[in-house]
């Protein structure tokens, strides 16, 4: 039969062989039920096969790299800055001043990176308050300078700060950037990730262990499982998700030092809080190693979350989705200049595409179409027309044919209705360059969920309808995340999480990713 729980609290043990012989000792009691199944390898034979193909080398190993690789980089942005201050002649400064500056640039960058928590292992390669940690660096470092200038009466030339800084900030961002996508891919290789041992109910610790293989660049690695909630009447399960069942969450820290873990991710678990959660990160703190404890919230960004001390408890204040005041009224005006600026920039882009098609075929240039907007509001699309003629009519005798893509929006890899010249401008997105009139005419946005059409809204879920409260996107996170690729529920989720975590910031970042996505066209057809 299974074990009870064990009632020992998390104690701070460190040797390798409590946890072996511990180990040992749970798996031999575990094993003397139903002897007679040994067509599946026991716990123990799962443990010892998972711990062989753990990737070697000392704790901590992968941040030691990525910190040296980023100081380094970091070093190499100011050099450069520092150069260019010394062969451009900014304002009235003259050579010696400008020589002094570049020399000591390297290192009062590096200390004001190191204050502001720029390499901070929680933050390295997985979100995005790193790029906010150089960024509060750079302010903070040309404040000083306005500070030390005005205290000392000393004039240093502004035209040098106004040049040193942002080039500096621009060359040190880029150098993290390069050096982020150097640990995904290594990730992706399945190197330089954290030994993770994940502690919960089981149901939690199984939906964990899912989302954290979805995140594969996020560098966690699940080695074993300490679980809660298991059926005393039956065999312990020797996995979860195909991660090894150690045991119970009273013997993690046996876990720990077995597999000489780096993160110890905690699962929704009622049983595993206040006092024993306490423990727990006292005895993880003399290891050095990490606790993150989900929130049990899902689709919720960072940016929501925040920890509000109430009769003192730390309760999560999660904000509300905010795209009102303000915050609309900035992203209307962004919509619209960016707008006019692109279109004025591809007036000659349109020119060449409308002869094309014309062309083709002799058809009409461009493709109406009714769609939803926010609210529920119908509106007329224009596109690019792709497609013959009567490509609507087509459209029945089609879906028998379909052989790839959305299953509620009808999408096909090798449609024979799209055009010689569709074919082109569907690769580089071309086609939907006429949505810039929708955006101006204030009936879409750039950035936002996929235009639906009134078939699709009529087949939406309640949770679904909830994409309608913001404006559709020339682009958006469907785009720059595979596009007709997507199932439907996961077009649906990320339309969802947009919505709920939109900001002006998160606008950008999808900006940036737009491009990329557009050459390779992935998901394009």
């Amino acid at each position: 039969m299974a074990t009870e729980p064990d009632s020992r609290p998390y104690e701070a043990r460190s040797a390798l062989a409590r946890g072996r012989d511990s180990l040992t000792s749970w798996f031999d009691r575990s094993n003397t039920v139903q002897p007679e199944q040994d067509a599946e390898p026991g716990p123990a034979a799962v443990l010892d096969h998972r711990a062989a193909q753990l990737e070697p080398g000392p704790r901590g190993a992968w941040f030691r790299r990525y910190r040296r690789r980023a100081m380094a980089l970091d070093v190499v942005a100011a050099l450069a800055a520092g150069g260019v201050t010394v062969l451009v002649q900014v304002g009235s400064a003259g050579l010696p001043r400008r020589l002094a500056v570049a020399a000591v640039v390297p290192l009062v960058w590096l200390t004001v990176l190191v204050l502001s928590r720029a390499y901070a292992r929680r933050y390295a390669g997985c979100t995005t308050e790193e790029y906010r940690s150089i960024a509060r660096a750079a302010g903070f470092l040309a404040l000083a300078v306005a500070a030390a200038s005005y205290g000392t009466r000393y004039e240093l030339a502004r035209g040098i700060v106004v040049v040193l800084i942002p080039t500096m900030l621009l060359l040190t961002l880029m150098g993290r950037r390069s050096l982020r996508s150097w640990l995904y891919r290594e990730r992706l290789a399945g190197r330089q990730m954290q030994r993770t041992v994940v502690v919960g109910d089981l149901r939690s610790v199984a939906r964990m262990v899912r989302q954290i293989r979805k995140a594969h660049t996020e560098g966690l690695d699940v080695v074993a499982a300490c679980v809660s909630g298991l059926d005393s009447t039956r065999d312990v399960p020797s996995s979860v998700e195909g991660v090894p069942v150690f045991g119970y969450p009273a013997e993690a820290m046996y876990a720990i030092d077995l597999f000489d873990a780096e993160v110890v991710a905690v699962s929704s678990d009622p049983d595993l809080s206040g006092a024993a959660l306490r423990r727990l990160a006292w005895s993880l703190e003399e290891r050095d190693v990490d606790l993150v404890v989900a929130s049990g919230l899902i689709e919720v960004a960072g940016p929501r979350l925040s920890i509000r001390p109430a009769a003192g408890m730390p309760l999560l204040h999660v904000e509300r989705p905010v795209m009102s005041g303000f915050r609309r009224l900035v992203r209307a005006v962004a919509d619209k200049v960016l707008t006019l600026l692109v279109m004025m920039g591809s007036l000659p882009v349109f020119l060449v595409v409308a002869i094309a098609i014309a062309i083709d075929d002799r058809g009409p240039i461009l493709f109406r179409q009714r769609r939803i907007g926010a609210g529920g509001a119908q509106f007329e699309m224009y596109k690019f027309r792709t497609m013959v003629v009567d490509a609507e009519s087509r459209l029945a005798q089609m879906r028998s044919g379909a052989d790839a893509g959305n299953t509620v929006l009808f999408k096909m890899r090798s449609d024979p209705r799209i055009t010689r010249v569709g074919r082109v401008l569907r690769r580089f997105s071309l086609d939907e360059l006429p949505q810039l009139i929708n955006v101006l005419k204030g009936e879409m946005s750039l950035i936002g969920p996929r235009p639906p059409l009134p078939a699709e809204v009529d087949q939406y879920e309640d949770d679904a309808v909830r994409r309608l409260r913001v404006k559709p996107g020339l682009t958006g996170l469907w785009q720059v995340s595979g596009r007709s690729d997507l199932s439907w529920e996961e077009s649906v989720r990320l339309d969802l999480w947009y919505v709920d975590n939109w900001s002006l910031v998160l606008d950008l970042q999808i900006l940036g990713r737009t491009a990329a996505a557009v050459l390779k066209g992935r998901g394009a057809y």
